[in-house]
């Protein structure tokens, strides 16, 4: 058992869905990539539902807490995909997924995609890399009363996004954009407590925006004034500093890259190694650190 940690600000659940999911203390988001082009896994579970499907129950046997689902890959230089090839990717997945009685996440950027979504009540929530900027996203959110939304910061597109990271303080700008998306959410109808963070490690940042981000963790989470979902897992960020190229070689850093953000006040962490990573957060809490 994990011990409770404070989550700092927001509430101590996050509405999700069918779930109020308890936030006392520290939750594992795993990751089922649904795209060929992940950086992460090279597409290894998008060849059929299957596959997909035997991934998501070995992350929930390890000690998932929720699914995130995505169909488009938003890795730097990414090429978009049309609406209707991400709904193929993630809807057959998501609806025996539905079946299984887990809380759901979809990573999703397009309005037509969450509308869909919602219809046919295939997700707890929607967690979008752009902050629910795409037109109609949030007045579509602020008609369900129990939807989770993650809202997280970037610049730009996937194709450019890394080209977009000059900052004067990066940790004030994350913050305040998102102390603003927060804003433009609750002031739509979408209770707090249906709201969770994200800084964006990995988009439009460079390795010492990320250092920032985690020195000055308590500053912009303060101005979000959420609880925080931290997306570290197998990023580039990290194998600059081991010096790894390869992604699924990360695994390591990956997990200790993990407890650091716990230890800062994230309540979510987004990971493609559960088991390793609930280990790692086991050892942190039973040692008292």
């Amino acid at each position: 058992m994990i011990n409770k940690v404070d989550s700092k600000t927001g509430s101590h659940y996050w509405q999700c869905g069918r779930y109020q999911l308890d936030l006392s203390q520290p939750r594992i988001m795993g990751i089922v990539n649904l795209t060929p082009d992940s950086f992460s896994d090279g597409g290894c579970y998008s060849h059929s539902t299957k596959s997909a499907l035997q991934h998501a129950e070995q992350l929930l046997h390890e000690g998932a807490d929720i699914l995130d689902i995505g169909g488009e890959s938003t890795r730097p230089g990414a090429d978009p995909v049309t609406v209707a090839e991400e709904w193929r990717r993630i809807e057959p997945v998501l609806r025996e997924l539905r079946t299984w009685h887990v809380p759901l996440s979809v990573d999703t950027r397009r309005t037509e995609v969450m509308r869909q979504l919602l219809e046919h009540q295939l997700t707890d929530a929607i967690n979008d890399v752009q902050g629910l900027e795409a037109p109609g996203a949030v007045a579509l959110l602020a008609q369900k009363s129990d939807i989770g939304v993650c809202l997280m910061h970037m610049r730009g597109q996937p194709q450019d996004m890394q080209s977009q990271t000059d900052y004067d303080d990066v940790a004030e700008t994350v913050g305040q954009y998102l102390s603003a998306r927060v804003q433009a959410c609750i002031q739509a109808g979408i209770a707090r407590e249906r709201l969770l963070v994200d800084p964006g490690f990995g988009f439009a940042k460079t390795l010492q925006h990320h250092i920032e981000l985690m020195q000055k963790w308590d500053h912009w989470q303060q101005l979000a004034g959420c609880p925080v979902l931290a997306g570290l897992s197998r990023k580039g960020s990290i194998g600059k500093i081991i010096q790894e190229p390869i992604a699924a070689q990360r695994v390591t850093a990956s997990v200790v890259a993990a407890v650091a953000a716990v230890a800062h006040g994230a309540a979510i962490v987004r990971v493609h190694d559960v088991l390793a990573t609930r280990q790692g957060l086991q050892i942190w809490s039973a040692f008292g650190v």
